[in-house]
């Protein structure tokens, strides 16, 4: 696949995601998980020409459930940006998106370099924080192929960060996630390859000049199964001993009336 071709197919990608429009399976012919990244790398190019500003990593497939279910052996990875993110006790129109879910996360903020070579990655990492990531996919009813879900940037719409704090141990915490106050999935951050430490391993290897900097966001990964994201929702995501991260989706005009 050549250079105007991947440029193609993020384009169609990114006016899907802005004409909240969807693309039909095995219609742009991405199938090799190497040009999948480089059509993403392509796709995120064209929100940091908007005036975006590159954030951090969002990492997929952490649970080996998932990684069984889609015939993988590794995690996945998608770039995030400053115009993904809602603030904390905030609001989102989810009327903007395709079909919405949303899911509870562990977000590491990074104080030092992290590299494959860093011995402990807890090192590299100044503070954790409860997250919720909003995803929404640009292919017809969520459905798609490994090398077509990288291309589009792994269903990356939105993501909350919480208070963050000082590192704390991570290990089996409980996970609740809850919508309009009513507990809809739990879990445990063990979902998170068995410890989210781990995932922060792998993202070390995402590094594109050798090392991940710091300032880097890392969303580590689903602790429950994402559920739908309807319009005027409140959502609230606790992590044990972490805390809570929660933000409200607006109700439109239309469904209002």
């Amino acid at each position: 696949m050549n250079e105007t071709r991947r440029k193609e197919i993020a384009a169609a990608l990114d006016e899907a995601a802005l004409t909240r429009s969807t693309l039909a399976s095995g219609s742009s012919g991405v199938s090799d998980v190497g040009e999948a990244y480089a059509v993403q790398k392509a796709l995120v190019a064209r929100r940091l020409e908007r005036g975006e500003r590159f954030t951090g990593f969002k990492l997929g497939f952490t649970s080996v459930a998932k990684m069984r279910q889609m015939g993988v052996h590794d995690l996945i990875h998608g770039r995030i940006t400053d115009g993904m993110r809602i603030a904390d006790g905030g609001t989102f129109d989810a009327g903007t998106l395709i079909h919405p879910r949303v899911e509870p996360e562990v977000a590491f903020l990074l104080g030092g370099p992290l590299g494959p070579d860093t011995v402990d990655p807890l090192d590299a990492v100044a503070a954790v924080a409860p997250a919720l990531e909003v995803i929404d996919s640009r292919y017809d009813g969520f459905t798609f192929s490994l090398p077509e879900v990288i291309a589009d940037n792994t269903s990356a719409a939105g993501y909350v960060i919480g208070p963050w704090r000082a590192p704390v141990e991570l290990a089996d915490r409980g996970v609740l996630l809850e919508i309009e106050g009513r507990l809809v999935e739990a879990g445990s951050t063990a979902a998170i390859l068995g410890h989210p430490l781990r995932a922060l391993a792998a993202a070390a290897r995402l590094a594109p000049r050798g090392f991940l900097a710091a300032g880097t966001v890392i969303l580590a990964g689903a602790a429950t199964a994402a559920v739908p994201l309807a319009s005027g929702v409140h959502v609230r995501a606790t992590v044990s001993g972490l805390g809570t991260v929660g933000f409200s989706t607006v109700r439109t005009r239309r469904e209002a009336l």
